[in-house]
C-alpha cells in the first residue's frame, strides 16, 4: 500500500524570537531554545520548572485511602498473615506487583504475588484467582495496576473472608469496589495533585507509606518505578519526570541481575539508557511474556538475585518477542484482508477466532495508526469474544465503550487503549453503534493524522553542538516529547536503499548545506519520492556516531512535496457536495475554473499511469509542479468531474487514491458531468 505523506496536517510552531533571546541569554543553546519557545517556554525560569527532574516529592498520604491501606498492610505484617500482592501483565504491572512484592519481603512479610494468565483468565482480579488463593491460605490481597472495577469480585472476597486492599491508577467508574481501601489518584473524591501516576507508581507510594521514608524507597526502586512509568507512556511531568530520571540513573550502573541480563541480551548499553531505549527496547521484550502467557518469567527476572538465571530468563524473553513478532505480522496481514475496500470505515471492528488474544493489541495499535481510526479487534472463542482496542486522533475509547455498555459483558481501559468481553451475537450491532459514534466524532473527510513539529528550521541550525544542546530536554517521553523539527525546500539528491530494502538512506541539499538522513520502514515508492523532489522533511535530529566519527543526521518521521502556493486542506464544501447540500457560496468556493481543470489534468497525463497517491499527497505535488493554488477539495472535484466524463477512472483504497486515464474518442463535454451540474445548480440557486 503506498503511504505517501504520513500526516495529512503538519502542526508547525512558531517559537516567539523574544522568548528564544531571552532563553539563549539565560544559557540555552539556539536551537534548544527555539523548541522550548516554540513549546511556550518564555524564559529560564520557566523552563527550568519545565525541565526540572529533582521536584520534591509528594506526602502518598494525600491520595485518598493511603491512610487505611497502609495501615491493613501493616497490620498484616504485624499479624504474620499472609499477603498476596495480585498485578496485571504488562510492563507497569509486571514492575509494580515486582517493586511491591520485594520491598514486603525485606521487611519481613509472609508474601506471594499473583499475576493473572491473559489468555486462561483475563485482566484483572478474577474468582478464579481469589478462590485459589483463598485456598493457599492468604488473608489479604493487595492489588496493583488493577482492580478499580472490580466490584463483584471484591464481594466475593469479603464473603471468603479475605480483606482486599486496592491499588489502582485506571479510571474510575461511578461504584467503587467495597475494599478495605480503594487508593487511586483518579477518585473524584481524592486530593492528589498529581493524577497521572503509573500503576507501579501507586504501588510505590504504597511502599512509601509503609517505609515513612519515601526518598530511602525511590533509591531502592526508582529502576522499576522508571520501566513501568515510560513503557506505560505516563505524562514525564512533575513526579513521573523525578521518577524517569533517577531511575534512568539507576539504571546506567543496575545492581539487579535480571535487568542488567535483558540490556546485555537486548544491547541496551548502560550507560547511555534513555526513555526511548526503554520504550523500543526493553518494554516490548517484558510484555512479550505476558502477551505470550508466560508472564512469571518476567516477575522472575526483576526479584532474582542470580545472574546465572537472570542471563536465561533474558534470552527466553527475547525468544519469546521474536515468537510475538512473527504472530503479530500474520494477524495484521489476516486483518488488512478483512477491511472493505474503497472508502476507510469510521471505526474498523474485526474479530476471528484464530487471533492470538495477547497480541491483537499491539495489530489493534498499528492499523488505528494506518487507517486514522479507532480500532477494535476481537479474538473469538465459541459465542464470545475478547477484544482489544486501540484509539486515534483523540477518540474517547473508555467513554464510547460506556457508552456502549449494554452490548458489552465487561469492559475497562482509559481513553486511548481499552479491552472488552463481548456475546459474538452483539458485534455486528457493537459495529454499527461504534461506526456511529467514530462518524460523530469525525465531522469531515479532512485529515485526520497530524504530526505536532516544534519548529521549522534553516539548516545552518542543525550542527553538532545544537544537536548535543538538545539533551537538556532529557527525559524525553510523553508530554515532553523529543525535538521534532522541519527543514523546508530541501531538493532530494540521492536515495540508497538500507536493511535489505525494508529503509532508506537521503541525501538532501539546501544551498550549499548537506544533511544525510535515515528513513525507516520506507522505500522511495512508499514514500512517493524520487531523486530531484523538492521536499519538506519532518524529523528528529541526531547524531551519527560511527567509527568515532559524529554526525548530524536525521531521523525522518515524514516527506511531504514542498509548495511554493497555497495548499488548503479545507473540505466542507466537498463533503457538502457529496451529501447533496451545497449553499451557493460553497459551489462558488468549490467550482474549479478552467485552468484549474486544465492544471490537474496535464499533471495527471504527464505522470507515470497509474497515480497512485494519498490525496492531500496528490495536491501538494499538483501545487509543486504548477506553482499554482489548489485546494484539497477542489482536486477531489476535479477528479469526480473527470471521473463523470470518462476521461479516468477513480478507485479508492482507504487513504489511497488510483487514477487510470482511459482513452476516449475524441473531447469530453465537462459540462455533461453531473458533478459540474450539480454545482452550476447549485451556485445559481
Amino acid at each position: 500500500m503506498c503511504q505517501n505523506v504520513k500526516y495529512g496536517i503538519w502542526n508547525v510552531q512558531e517559537p516567539d524570537a523574544h522568548a528564544v533571546n531571552d532563553l539563549v541569554g539565560a544559557g540555552y543553546a539556539p536551537l534548544a531554545a527555539m523548541v522550548l519557545a516554540s513549546r511556550g517556554i518564555r524564559d529560564g525560569a520557566q523552563a527550568k520548572r519545565y525541565l526540572d527532574c529533582n521536584a520534591p516529592l509528594i506526602d502518598p498520604f494525600l491520595m485518598t485511602d493511603m491512610d487505611l491501606a497502609a495501615g491493613r498492610v501493616g497490620l498484616a505484617m504485624a499479624r504474620g498473615e499472609k499477603i498476596a500482592v495480585f498485578g496485571d501483565y504488562d510492563v507497569d504491572g509486571i514492575t509494580a506487583t515486582s517493586l511491591l512484592t520485594d520491598f514486603l519481603r525485606r521487611h519481613g512479610a509472609d508474601v506471594v504475588s499473583y499475576i493473572p494468565g491473559r489468555l486462561e483468565e483475563g485482566y484483572g482480579l478474577n474468582p478464579i484467582a481469589i478462590r485459589q488463593l483463598h485456598q493457599a491460605g492468604v488473608n489479604l490481597i493487595v492489588t496493583v495496576d488493577c482492580g478499580i472495577t472490580a466490584v463483584d469480585e471484591a464481594l466475593l472476597c469479603r464473603e471468603l473472608g479475605m480483606d482486599l486492599v486496592i491499588t489502582d491508577h485506571h479510571e474510575c467508574k461511578d461504584t467503587l469496589p467495597q475494599a478495605a481501601a480503594v487508593v487511586d489518584p483518579h477518585r473524584p473524591d481524592g486530593g492528589y495533585p498529581h493524577k497521572n501516576l503509573s500503576g507501579v507508581g501507586v504501588a510505590f507510594k504504597l511502599a512509601a507509606a509503609l517505609s515513612g521514608d519515601q526518598k530511602a524507597v525511590l533509591e531502592e526502586y526508582a529502576d522499576m518505578v522508571c520501566l513501568g512509568t515510560v513503557a506505560d507512556v505516563m505524562p514525564l511531568q512533575g513526579e513521573n519526570r523525578v521518577f524517569t530520571a533517577r531511575g534512568l540513573q539507576m539504571l546506567a550502573h543496575t545492581k539487579r541481575p535480571g535487568i542488567a541480563a535483558l540490556m546485555k541480551e537486548t544491547g541496551c548499553a548502560p550507560e547511555s539508557i534513555t526513555a526511548t531505549s526503554i520504550g523500543f527496547m526493553l518494554a516490548p521484550r517484558i510484555n512479550a511474556a505476558g502477551r505470550m502467557g508466560q508472564v512469571d518469567l518476567a516477575l522472575e527476572l526483576f526479584l532474582t538475585e542470580d545472574p546465572v538465571q537472570a542471563q536465561e530468563l533474558a534470552r527466553q524473553l527475547c525468544d519469546l518477542n521474536r515468537q510475538r513478532q512473527n504472530i503479530e505480522s500474520e494477524i495484521y496481514q489476516q486483518a488488512l484482508a478483512m477491511l472493505p475496500s474503497g472508502r476507510p470505515p469510521e471505526a474498523i471492528v474485526l474479530a476471528d477466532e484464530h487471533w492470538h488474544q495477547g497480541v491483537v493489541g499491539i495489530v489493534a495499535s498499528r492499523i488505528a495508526e494506518e487507517f486514522a481510526c479507532p480500532t477494535f479487534l476481537i479474538c473469538l472463542d465459541g459465542e464470545h469474544g475478547k477484544a482489544s482496542s486501540r484509539s486515534h486522533g483523540g477518540f474517547n475509547l473508555f467513554a464510547s465503550l460506556t457508552a456502549l455498555s449494554s452490548l458489552l459483558e465487561s469492559y475497562g481501559g482509559h481513553e486511548l487503549a481499552a479491552g472488552f468481553t463481548i456475546s459474538r451475537q452483539n458485534i455486528p450491532e457493537f459495529r454499527r453503534q461504534m461506526c456511529a459514534l467514530a462518524a460523530g466524532y469525525y465531522t469531515d473527510d479532512a485529515p485526520r493524522t497530524s504530526l505536532n513539529l516544534d519548529c521549522a528550521i534553516p539548516p545552518e541550525l542543525l550542527t553538532l553542538s545544537n544537536v548535543d544542546s538538545l539533551q537538556v530536554l532529557e527525559p524525553c517521553g510523553n508530554c515532553c516529547p523529543k525535538p521534532v523539527l522541519m527543514m523546508r525546500q530541501l531538493t532530494l539528491e540521492r536515495i540508497f536503499p538500507v536493511g535489505g530494502g525494508r529503509h532508506m538512506r537521503l541525501r538532501l541539499r539546501s544551498g550549499r548545506h548537506i544533511v544525510n538522513a535515515i528513513y525507516f520502514s520506507a522505500t522511495a515508492q512508499t514514500a512517493s519520492i524520487a531523486p530531484g523532489d523538492v521536499v519538506d522533511v519532518a524529523f528528529t535530529p541526531q547524531i551519527n556516531d560511527y567509527r568515532g566519527e559524529r554526525t548530524v543526521q536525521m531521523n525522518v518521521l515524514d516527506i511531504r512535496p514542498s509548495c511554493t502556493a497555497c495548499c488548503s486542506l479545507e473540505v466542507a464544501g466537498y463533503r457538502a457536495l457529496q451529501q447533496g447540500r451545497l449553499s451557493p457560496e460553497l459551489a462558488r468556493q468549490l467550482m474549479p475554473g478552467r485552468s484549474t481543470l486544465a492544471t490537474v489534468w496535464r499533471y495527471l497525463a504527464a505522470s507515470n499511469p497509474p497515480v497512485q497517491e494519498s490525496p492531500l499527497c496528490l495536491c501538494r505535488k499538483i501545487v509543486r509542479w504548477s506553482n499554482q493554488p489548489l485546494s484539497l477539495e477542489q482536486l477531489l472535484t476535479c477528479l469526480d468531474i473527470f471521473r463523470d466524463v470518462g476521461l479516468l477512472e477513480l478507485s479508492r483504497q482507504h487513504k489511497d487514491l488510483t487514477i487510470r486515464l482511459t482513452p476516449g474518442p475524441g473531447k469530453a463535454d465537462l459540462n455533461t458531468s453531473p458533478t459540474m451540474q450539480q454545482l452550476l445548480q447549485a451556485k445559481e440557486s
